[in-house]
């Protein structure tokens, strides 16, 4: 399920892709049953990106419809990107591209994929993901609350770095 990023330096992907067919954008497929994964995506959609992001709900209807190839559970495990030139990244993969795709943060993603750093990145994420599963909430999203907010402790000034 998990390709690994190719090009760029330290692997992850180049979206210039210096010779064409570079990455012109990433679905993010994140759980929106989780409050880490929801301020993560508000604070993602908050800065200026290089790369589009566009939030799907992992596990969703819209999700299945576009995705019908990915193992679906898994998304819901391990935070999942697909770039539209049908990489899929998981895991620590789909962190670095998130950073990567994000005008002041994609040389720190080169910087954590770099030999001597990867393995504390991947920690790191295996350390949020271990969280993630125990913060996760077991309602289901509203019909009304697609993209999986209105729980009880959002809170709408949380994109500042700055939550209350």
């Amino acid at each position: 399920m998990s390709a690994r990023p190719t090009g760029g330096s330290g692997g992850v992907p180049d979206a210039t892709a210096h010779g064409g067919g570079g990455v012109r954008g990433f679905t993010v497929l994140y759980d929106a049953h989780c409050p880490l994964c929801r301020s993560a995506r508000r604070w993602l959609a908050s800065r200026a990106q290089l790369v589009p992001l566009e939030f799907v709900p992992a596990g969703s209807a819209e999700a299945r419809r576009r995705f019908p190839g990915l193992d679906h559970d898994a998304t819901l495990r391990d935070l999942t990107v697909v770039a539209d030139t049908g990489e899929v990244y998981a895991g620590d993969g789909a962190w670095f591209a998130c950073l990567w795709s994000l005008a002041d943060h994609r040389a720190t993603a080169e910087r954590l994929a770099r030999p001597h750093l990867l393995p504390l990145a991947r920690r790191v994420v295996a350390a949020a993901s271990s969280v993630r599963q125990r913060v996760r909430e077991p309602w289901a999203e509203p019909a009304d609350d697609p993209a999986g907010y209105g729980g009880p402790d959002d809170r709408a000034d949380c994109a500042d770095d700055r939550c209350g």
